[in-house]
């Protein structure tokens, strides 16, 4: 017997019963595709009562999806930050889906000032180890949460040690093994440092947050675990950089160590990392060139030794 094969409208038609089955929507209308995605396929959808957010792609993205609700609730409870309350997710009519509250973003600025303290509050939510109850995705890459007792060892094997093994798998061997050479010394940078395991976002980017029509600070697409709060921060520096009042807010609640800085370029290599695995291009240059930075304040030569 050949595949079943199916449609767009079969999709909407499975959403739609479910949707009433859940007591979410009686009378779902019809959906109106959002543009931004990269990865998934998004549109907002009208209900009697509120919009929603229906994000889908193919069936394999069912348990990314349920990662990211999982996440979701996990930092809705911590409070802090605003994120989309999460309402269904599984596979339909052979896709997978993730329904969210529809969140109305700002028609002006936020408060980023009161984001920031916000942020600092999520962070006080804390766990007695470094990991999560179950590995997710960055972005589409796997992400390694096992727990572990010490934050050096999190980021050497959870983090560093996964891109690497891709990045060699990619045929980036130069970036692999001086990847792994800085890996040696994390401990070396993480000296002293000793981070309480705070309740992440894990991709802080720029297109991951926002501000609703109150101009309170929204959180979406999360890749959460409990780490180093300053890996929050790192992200929002990495490619557009937060405006200065949402540090300045944060700080005020919650002020950063010394050595901030050089954490952050060895938290973000993990980001560059990833982003070399996806899209390669200039992210590998970008990557090498952090390493050896990185390896020069441990005091290992910047260039090949």
């Amino acid at each position: 017997m050949g595949r079943m094969s199916h449609t767009d409208d079969d999709f909407w038609a499975a959403l739609a019963a479910e949707l009433r089955g859940r007591g979410i929507a009686r009378h779902p209308g019809h959906p109106r595709t959002l543009g931004g995605g990269s990865v998934h396929r998004a549109a907002r959808l009208d209900t009697e009562a509120a919009p929603v957010f229906v994000k889908r792609n193919v069936a394999a993205c069912a348990d990314m999806f349920a990662a990211e609700a999982e996440a979701l609730v996990a930092l809705a409870a911590a409070g802090g930050v605003r994120v989309p309350a999460p309402l269904a997710h599984g596979t339909l009519a052979g896709q997978a889906y993730l329904v969210t509250e529809f969140v109305e973003p700002a028609g002006s600025a936020g408060d980023p000032a009161a984001f920031g303290r916000g942020l600092a509050r999520l962070h006080a939510c804390r766990a007695e180890a470094f990991g999560w109850p179950r590995d997710n995705y960055i972005g589409t890459t796997p992400q390694r949460n096992g727990w572990c007792g010490t934050w050096p060892r999190f980021w050497r094997e959870r983090r560093l040690g996964h891109q690497l093994d891709l990045a060699e798998r990619d045929g980036h061997g130069r970036v692999a093994d001086r990847g792994r050479r800085l890996a040696e010394r994390v401990d070396d940078l993480l000296a002293d440092h000793a981070p309480a395991a705070s309740l992440l976002h894990g991709d802080l980017w720029g297109g991951n947050h926002g501000y609703d029509r109150g101009g309170v600070g929204v959180v979406f697409d999360p890749a959460s675990y409990y780490g180093d709060r300053e890996a929050d921060l790192a992200m929002t520096r990495l490619f557009d950089r937060l405006p200065a009042p949402f540090y300045r807010g944060y700080e005020a609640e919650w002020p950063l160590p010394a050595g901030h800085d050089v954490r952050a370029t060895l938290y973000n290599l993990y980001h560059v990392l990833n982003h070399a695995h996806l899209f390669g291009g200039g992210y590998v240059a970008q990557a090498a060139g952090m390493i050896e930075s990185l390896l020069a304040e441990t005091g290992g030569q910047g260039r090949s030794d």
